[in-house]
């Protein structure tokens, strides 16, 4: 199998690098991250004009990308810069379930989320979930011509920028049914919706979602009634392999920075690279992230394929991923020394988004345990 890149690829990589390097350092980065939104929204308008948030699409839904390898290409240069603009949360989540389940005007919302002009995000994890998505408490029933919400969603990833909430409410059924679950476009601003809104530890933001009695339409609903799961499944897988090959692309730039630093700290005479004991553990790092490339690799390949193959393959990866990228975090760190806590090196600021992608969408325990599961499925 040739696990090249087309030239279209390599030629979408190049331009997000040349960006990143050009206009996107570190400084710019915190400075994003500290400010009201979050996030540049100007930066996003730039993304938006050079076209990587129309990667995240296929062209059937006006995009033009969308596969596994699409997302994995874009998202591991993100990794590299370290950026903090909402693609997951619009593009991934939010964009992928309405491209999915949209009909008629909804659709309208693709065209405004690749334009850059509409955020969204996804509200579906609940306090008692721990990452399964068929864990629905939060309620819709009918009332009128629409429908009336009420639950508790938590941590979803850029909320109180969004201009959408999709929001999962169950129907019909009981809590951890998988049938039973549907999907609604909500108003932030709506009567009955009240958000509050946290700072993770890398700087970016996350909202609880609390919905009181919230009345929305029946052009609301996102899709067939209690018909969602398999969308959510298929969304947040999507959303997996996209933060790994975010998390690999910030691992890169990880090693880099610090083969850079034992090739240049001086200490009795020499550069620290040359002690053998830091060389050992330097090799190990490669390694190590070699084998989450293939990991990547493996996923962006089997995205589009069978259902059970396909979520094997994200697990192992996210597995993977968790655990090597908390090792290159640690690593880096001590090998820079004190100055690895250092807020104006790039390295700390790396290493906490390592650690923080790890407990997005599923950690290492649960997705371990999963792939458990899904291989004796598979038996």
């Amino acid at each position: 199998m040739d696990f090249n890149h087309t030239e279209d690829r390599r030629m979408l990589a190049e331009t997000i690098n040349r960006f990143i390097r050009d206009q996107y350092g570190i400084e710019k980065r915190n400075e994003a991250a500290q400010s009201e939104a979050g996030f540049d929204r100007e930066t996003w308008a730039q993304f938006a004009e050079l076209g990587l948030i129309g990667a995240m699409f296929s062209e059937d839904d006006g995009g033009f990308g969308g596969q596994g390898f699409d997302l994995a290409v874009v998202f591991e240069e993100l990794g590299r810069g370290l950026v903090v603009e909402p693609f997951l949360a619009s593009a991934v989540l939010a964009g992928g379930l309405i491209a999915k389940l949209g009909q008629g005007a909804q659709r309208d919302l693709i065209e405004e989320i690749m334009a850059g002009t509409c955020l969204a995000t996804l509200a579906h994890a609940e306090p008692d979930s721990r990452y399964d998505l068929e864990y629905v408490e939060t309620t819709a029933e009918k009332s009128g011509d629409g429908w009336t919400l009420s639950g508790l969603k938590i941590a979803a990833l850029n909320g109180d920028t969004a201009n959408q909430l999709i929001v999962s409410a169950r129907t019909s059924g009981d809590i951890g049914d998988k049938e039973g679950i549907s999907l609604f476009l909500v108003d932030p601003k709506a009567d009955g919706v009240a958000l509050r809104v946290s700072p993770t530890a890398e700087g970016s933001r996350v909202a609880d979602v609390r919905l009181s009695d919230a009345a929305v339409s029946s052009e609301a609903l996102l899709g067939e009634e209690g018909k969602a799961y398999e969308a959510l499944e298929v969304a947040t897988g999507r959303g997996v392999l996209a933060l790994c090959a975010e998390a690999l692309g910030a691992m890169e730039a990880v090693k880099e920075q610090t083969l850079e630093y034992l090739r240049t700290r001086v200490q009795f005479g020499a550069p620290i690279g040359r002690f053998q004991a830091l060389q050992h553990r330097m090799a190990e790092l490669l390694l190590e992230i070699e084998q989450a490339r293939s990991s990547v690799i493996n996923a962006a390949a089997a995205l589009d394929g069978d259902r059970l193959a396909r979520e094997k393959a994200l697990s192992a990866a996210k597995y993977q991923i968790g655990r090597i990228g908390r090792l290159v975090a640690e690593e880096s760190i001590q090998m820079h020394g004190g100055i690895g806590m250092a807020w104006e090196l790039a390295v700390p600021h790396f290493a906490k988004r390592l650690v923080m992608i790890d407990h997005y969408l599923g950690d290492t325990d649960y997705h371990l345990e999963r792939f458990v599961e899904l291989s004796r499925e598979a038996a």
